[in-house]
């Protein structure tokens, strides 16, 4: 979440009239997050989310968003739920924006994550992508292995700014990722495709619900894994922590078995989950705009990341025996 676009307090409240919410009491801006911009709103009825569709996220894109959340609630997923308006409608225009009001979910995203919130990503995250499968809508990866090399060479000129040598380092890593071995035959499905820590809301160390599902696309499901072993698994430091990996792991294949096939692409995969992040977070922090409240991720957590992940071997790196997980 972040805010790019302000909203004048009457723009809000003749946007808010369509809606059966109450009165407006307050609202304020979201910092965090690097995509839309978000606001919180509190009314006379309760809390909400206010997010404005900035211009990464296609409009044509945002009924996939929104339904999806619809029909993963509907499947046991706590997930926030999209509101419609006196006319039925889920999406609107504010500010010049594509706009959506969400319901509040309670819950607090972990700031260290703990070996129990890995297991409970895990779980949550199989059981996602087990209520996803009759999904009737489809939206493509645009940041799969074919989309990288544009943002490599959108970065690429100002990218050893950063770091001495991360220009030579992300082209030859792009060169081996686009070398023909990135797993096409995989079991697919609906992902989320961003599940970090702070799009996953805890009560304590229950998991209360997933949120942000503005880059949930198809593609591999086992891909949706390497995401989160790479954003749940390392700590502060950047060391990988095998130990919350194990959890991780072993909770999602307890409610989704991981094929064969599929574990042994896993540390491919994370490479690649690696080399998205660390590109997309290398474009926005060299082209973050003035005056936005925003505050952009550190690219070089990832190039850590990726280096670990160059030097796995096997899914038994990750701390588990592929008998435990296989389908």
């Amino acid at each position: 979440m972040a805010v790019y676009t302000d909203v004048a307090a009457d723009e809000l409240a003749q946007f808010l009239d369509r809606y059966e919410l109450g009165e407006l009491l307050s609202y304020k801006g979201i910092a965090e997050g690097v995509e839309n911009s978000n606001f919180l709103l509190h009314t006379s009825t309760g809390t909400f989310i206010l997010t404005l569709y900035e211009k990464r996220v296609a409009k044509g894109d945002l009924p996939f968003f929104l339904n999806l959340m619809t029909h993963l609630a509907a499947h046991g997923i706590s997930c926030p739920q999209p509101l419609r308006d006196k006319q039925g409608a889920a999406l609107g225009t504010l500010a010049g924006r594509p706009a959506a009001i969400i319901n509040f979910l309670e819950g607090v995203w972990p700031r260290k994550p703990n070996v129990a919130h890995c297991a409970g990503v895990g779980q949550a995250l199989a059981k996602m992508h087990l209520a996803g499968q009759n999904f009737s809508m489809s939206r493509a990866n645009a940041l799969s292995v074919s989309g990288w090399r544009p943002l490599f060479e959108t970065a690429a000129p100002r990218a050893d700014e950063l770091q001495h040598g991360l220009r030579a380092f992300l082209a030859a890593e792009l060169d081996r990722l686009e070398d023909g071995r990135w797993p096409r035959n995989l079991p697919q499905g609906v992902i989320h495709a961003d599940l970090f820590p702070d799009n996953v809301f805890f009560l304590g160390d229950k998991l209360s619900g997933l949120i942000d599902f503005t880059f949930a696309c198809n593609d591999m499901l086992a891909y949706d894994v390497a995401i989160c072993l790479n954003a749940w698994c390392f700590e502060s430091d950047h060391s990988f922590n095998v130990t919350k990996a194990r959890a991780f792991l072993n909770a999602y294949g307890r409610e989704r078995k991981l094929s064969g096939a599929e574990q042994d692409a896993l540390p491919l995969l994370a490479r690649g989950a690696a080399m998205r992040f660390l590109l997309t977070r290398l474009v926005d922090f060299l082209n973050v705009p003035p005056g936005a409240l925003v505050r952009p991720k550190d690219p070089l957590e990832y190039v850590r990341k990726l280096r670990f992940q160059q030097g796995v071997n096997s899914i038994r790196d990750y701390g588990v025996e592929q008998s435990g997980l296989v389908a």
